[in-house]
């Protein structure tokens, strides 16, 4: 599934951009569509049903103990089947697990996309995490001891509403924009100003 189109991944990449002509702060942009695949929920519901299987036959039926055995397999590969979709995996899944595994993911995308080696410490991710519904910017250190506290919760707000109203190129344009303008009160662009990251919106599966 294509998350944006060609032309909206290139108005996100030319916000990005014209971002960092205000500011010597890398911003990098990373859309994930999940950040786990839970592969462990199904065989883990399953067998949590399989072993409450043979207590019921036990006492409601007159079946023997290799038939109850029997059941007891059917049921574990039919239910472990029938939660195999990606989109009923994570829908079992509750939320708080969800949100520690996009920012596991959040953080771990910081470091891969090289934002911890900014000459002046000054890189910014912004992540969103599709099947979480997960959204986040994280900041190297010498912004974060900058940066007014809220500043990045209201624009991840902002664009969470956006993405809800179903404008999410939109609500990435106004988000970077507002990082831009964030970094540039503190961290203007130098007269030696290189681009050390990539301008592009990373999409991730």
């Amino acid at each position: 599934m294509r998350l944006f189109s060609p032309g909206d991944e290139q108005r996100i990449s030319a916000a990005i951009a014209d971002a960092e002509k205000r500011t010597s702060g890398e911003i990098v942009v990373v859309v994930a569509a999940q950040s786990d695949g839970y592969h462990y929920v199904p065989p883990l519901v399953a067998a949590i049903v399989s072993l409450l299987v043979p207590w019921i036959l036990i006492f409601f039926t007159a079946l023997g103990l290799v038939e109850i055995y029997l059941i007891q397999l059917a049921v574990f590969a039919i239910v472990t089947a029938l939660l195999m979709p990606a989109s009923v995996r994570t829908a079992l899944v509750p939320p708080s697990i969800k949100h520690l595994h996009a920012r596991r993911r959040a953080l771990e995308q910081f470091l891969v996309q090289n934002l911890h080696t900014t000459a002046g410490r000054t890189g910014v991710l912004l992540f969103v995490s599709v099947a979480e519904r997960h959204a986040e910017i994280v900041a190297d250190k010498a912004i974060n001891e900058l940066v007014a506290q809220g500043t990045w919760k209201a624009i991840i707000d902002g664009l969470t509403a956006a993405i809800g109203q179903g404008k999410a190129t939109e609500g990435f344009v106004v988000a970077i924009g507002a990082i831009g303008t964030a970094l540039a009160q503190h961290f203007p662009p130098g007269a030696h100003d290189p681009n050390e990251l990539p301008d592009h919106l990373i999409i991730l599966p």
